[in-house]
Parts: C-alpha cells; structure tokens; sequence
C-alpha cells in the first residue's frame, strides 16, 4: 500500500490533479486496483463528497482505517431503516427518514469520542460542506475533505449499477453545484479545509486507506 499525505488547500498551484488523466499516462500511477491512501494526524473528520453514483460507497466498502474510526454511509442507514420496515416499503416512502437519520448520526459521530470520523454525503451544496466543517470544528476537530469528481453520465452508471437512480431534476441540480464544486477546488477557492483530496470513480476501485 503506498501512503500519500493529503494535500494542505493552497499547498499546490490550482491547475493540481490528482485523478488520473488517460489520455496522458502518469508514470507514478500504480492503477486503480491500489487503494487511495490519506493521512490524517489528530482527531479529524474526513467527508467522503461527490455526486450520487460517483464511487463514494465503493470507495468507503474497501476502507481500511485505525481501529475505532467512526464511519456515516448513507447506504448503511438505508440498509438498517429497510430491515426494520415492513418489506413492500419503497425506498421513496422513507427517503426522508433516511436523510434525517444519517444526518442526525453524523451530528452525533462528529461531537463524540471517535478520533477520526468519516462521513458519506453528496454535499455538492457549497452550504453543505460548510455545515459539515462547522460540525467538525465544534467537536475539536480538524475538516478533511475528499472529492470525487466524476462526470455526471459515469455517476449515471453507477447509479443503475446499483439500482437506485436519483430523480432527474433533483440530480441535475446536483451536476450542476458538483460542476461549480470541481472548478473551485482546482481553482483553489474552496477555503475553510485543512486538507483537500481529489479522485474520480476509477481512483475510488481500489478502496480507501486512512493513516494518522
């Protein structure tokens, strides 16, 4: 597994890449079967962004991480409503519920004893992101962010792949505010982050490492 510290916002000039570009083949690429490594030192919360179907579940399903590292996956609370819901339930009739208890338990994860906590969300809203670095921050905590930047028909895909497609009109508003999202960060105008971490969805095969 080769480590690779996060990179500090303004560390780099705002042209940085760090996906990989296929149609020019960086020589330090080990390929997408090799996990994604983080370091992060402290007590720390690491968002997982991008929009739905870009990979943040595949991404977090091969995550190898500290002992006690609290992780929020949006498909697992889904999974736990599901198995306690009568069994004809579709998924619409509970959506709500499964956003406002994922969201209640990063809340909780965030201000609890965990050292390092990572959490799921698409959070392609510029208020989103800063909600969750303002929940880092209340809990002693420095905010981490890791973005998958992947083009709206490869999220598309993966959202057939596995069998739940968000409705258009709210997905295109997310393809947009995820557009806006991926040209601040190359432009280096996503302040307030101790540390900023791009990939796209064949970056995100490999899994997840995190190191402190």
């Amino acid at each position: 597994m080769t480590t690779a510290r996060a990179v500090p916002t303004g560390a780099v000039p705002p042209t940085h890449d760090t996906e990989p570009r296929p149609a020019v083949p960086d020589p330090s690429d080990t390929g997408a079967t090799d996990p994604l490594v983080v370091v992060l030192p402290g007590r720390t919360l690491l968002l997982v962004a991008g929009l739905p179907g870009a990979g943040k579940t595949t991404l977090l399903a091969g995550l190898d991480a500290p002992a006690g590292t609290r992780v929020l996956d949006s498909g697992a609370t889904r999974a736990v409503l599901a198995r306690l819901l009568p069994a004809a339930t579709p998924y619409p009739a509970y959506r709500w519920l499964t956003h406002l208890t994922h969201r209640a338990s990063v809340v909780t994860a965030a201000l609890g004893p965990a050292d390092t906590v990572v959490v799921h969300l698409p959070a392609t809203a510029p208020r989103v992101r800063a909600a969750v670095r303002t929940l880092a921050r209340l809990g002693g905590r420095a905010p981490h962010l890791l973005w998958l930047d992947t083009a709206p028909d490869q999220a598309l895909d993966g959202q057939h792949a596995r069998g739940r497609v968000v409705r258009s009109r709210p997905f295109a508003a997310h393809a947009r505010r995820a557009r806006d999202t991926a040209d601040a960060l190359r432009a280096g105008t996503e302040t307030g982050w101790s540390s900023v971490r791009r990939t796209d969805r064949s970056g995100a095969r490999g899994g997840l490492g995190l190191a402190k």
